[in-house]
C-alpha cells in the first residue's frame, strides 16, 4: 500500500511541475487529484475537495488576491504608473531600482514588460545584460517584504502564520539584496538627475495613495482585530483600493471589461484555490507520516529543496505548496517558526528568480535581446553571495 502512495506522490509532482509550465492552476488541481486518487479514499478525497472550495477563508483570500492585479491594470491602463515615473525628481540610480521595484508591488501578467521600457530609457549606455538583471531583481524585491504579494500571503498562510509575524524576518534578505543589488548593478552607472521638467506632486501622490492604501488598511484592520476571519481585513482594504483607483481614474465599464480581459483576474483566483487544495489533499493523505519517517533534516529541506524547486518551477507558489506541508509533517507541534518560514521562502524566492521558465526574465530576455547565457554571466557573483547569505541566516535562524 505505501509503494502505490509513494507512486501518486511522485507522479502528483510530476504532472504538476510539468503541467505548471503552461498553466499553474490546472497544474495544481490535477495533481491534487492524482494525490489524492492513490493515497485517499473516493469519499474522503471528495470531503477534502468540498471542504477547501467551501471554506470562507480560502475563498476571501482567493477574491483579495484576484482584485489585486485589476487595480495595477487600471493605474497601467490611465497613466497612472507613467505619471508616477515621470514625476521622480531622483538620480538615475533610485529610478532604476525604484521603477521596476514599485511596478513589481502589484502581479500584472507581462509585467516585467511594464518596467522595462522605463529601464531602457534610464540607463542609456549601460550593458543590455545588466538592464536585464536590473529589471529582474528589483522588480521582485519587494515580494520579500510586501505585505499584499500574493505569494507571500498564501505562503505564510499555508505555515499557518500572519504575514506580518514573517516580515520581520524577512528584512535582513530584503536590506542584503538591496546592497548586493547596487554593487554589482548599480554602482557604476552616473546618477545624474533624468526629468528636468517641473513635478508635478499630485500626478506622483494619486498612484502612490492607491498602492499603498490597501496594505495600510489591511494592517490596521488586522492590528485591531476587527474581524474572527482575518482575510475579511484584506478584502475591504483591497476593495477599498479598487474603488478609489476606479474613481480618481474614472473608469468606464468598458475600460473595467478591457482590463479585466488583459489581466485575467480568475487565474490569480484559481492558483490560490489550487494552492489549499493541493495542501489540504496532501495533510489528509498518509503522505505527512510516511515523510515523517524520513528525518529529512529541515535547514535541507528549506535551503536545498525550496532552491531546486524554484528554479526548476520558475514559481513560488509551487515550491511552497510541496516545502511548506513536508516541513508541517515533520513539525511536533503541525506549525511553521516564523524564521524558518523566511528562510524557506528566500531560498524558494531566489530559486525563482534565477529560473530559465521564469516568465518575466523570458520576457526581458526577449525585450533587451539578451541571452540567457549572458544573463546568468551577469548576474552569478551576486547570486553566490546571496546563497552564502542564506546559509548564514539559516544558523541564526535554525538555532
Amino acid at each position: 500500500m505505501s509503494i502505490i502512495i509513494w507512486v501518486g506522490f511522485f507522479l502528483s509532482f510530476a504532472f504538476l511541475l510539468l503541467i505548471a509550465r503552461k498553466n499553474l492552476p490546472l497544474a495544481l488541481i490535477v495533481a491534487s487529484i492524482i494525490l489524492g486518487g492513490f493515497s485517499l479514499k473516493l469519499q474522503v478525497l471528495a470531503n477534502t475537495i468540498l471542504q477547501t472550495l467551501f471554506d470562507p477563508s480560502i475563498l476571501l483570500l482567493a477574491l483579495a488576491v484576484g482584485i489585486i492585479p485589476i487595480i495595477g491594470g487600471i493605474l497601467e491602463m490611465k497613466g497612472q504608473m507613467d505619471h508616477l515615473v515621470d514625476n521622480l525628481r531622483i538620480g538615475r540610480k533610485p529610478i532604476l531600482a525604484f521603477t521596476p521595484a514599485l511596478l513589481g508591488m502589484l502581479p500584472m501578467p507581462g509585467g516585467a514588460l511594464l518596467s522595462a521600457p522605463p529601464v531602457n530609457k534610464v540607463a542609456k549606455g549601460v550593458d543590455p545584460a545588466k538592464k536585464v538583471v536590473i529589471n529582474l531583481w528589483f522588480r521582485h524585491i519587494l515580494f520579500l517584504i510586501y505585505p499584499l504579494a500574493p505569494a507571500l500571503i498564501a505562503s505564510a498562510k499555508m505555515a499557518n502564520l500572519e504575514v506580518y509575524r514573517a516580515i520581520p524576518y524577512l528584512l535582513p534578505p530584503f536590506v542584503f539584496m538591496i546592497i548586493i543589488g547596487y554593487l554589482f548593478f548599480l554602482k557604476k552607472i552616473d546618477n545624474k538627475t533624468v526629468n528636468v521638467k517641473k513635478a508635478s506632486p499630485r500626478q506622483f501622490f494619486i498612484p502612490v495613495s492607491i498602492i499603498l492604501l490597501a496594505p495600510l488598511m489591511d494592517f490596521i484592520l488586522k492590528k485591531l482585530n476587527v474581524f474572527r476571519i482575518t482575510e475579511i481585513s484584506l478584502i475591504i482594504a483591497v476593495s477599498a483600493s479598487l474603488l478609489v483607483a476606479i474613481f480618481v481614474t474614472r473608469t468606464t465599464i468598458t475600460d473595467f471589461k478591457s482590463v479585466w480581459k488583459k489581466m485575467k483576474p480568475l487565474r490569480f483566483s484559481l492558483i490560490i484555490i489550487g494552492m489549499f487544495l493541493f495542501l489540504n489533499v496532501f495533510k489528509t493523505s498518509p503522505i505527512p507520516i510516511q515523510i515523517s519517517a524520513l528525518s529529512l533534516p529541515p535547514s535541507a529541506l528549506c535551503i536545498i529543496v525550496g532552491m531546486i524547486l524554484g528554479f526548476v518551477t520558475g514559481r513560488i507558489h509551487v515550491p511552497a505548496s510541496i516545502v511548506i506541508p513536508i516541513y508541517l509533517a515533520n513539525s511536533p507541534d503541525g506549525s511553521m517558526p516564523a524564521p524558518v518560514f523566511a528562510i524557506a521562502y528566500f531560498s524558494i524566492f531566489l530559486g525563482y528568480l534565477l529560473s530559465p521558465v521564469h516568465p518575466c526574465l523570458v520576457m526581458t530576455l526577449e525585450y533587451f535581446k539578451v541571452q540567457l547565457k549572458n544573463f546568468f554571466q551577469t548576474i552569478l557573483p551576486a547570486s553566490i553571495l546571496t546563497i552564502l547569505f542564506i546559509l548564514l541566516l539559516s544558523l541564526l535562524y535554525f538555532s
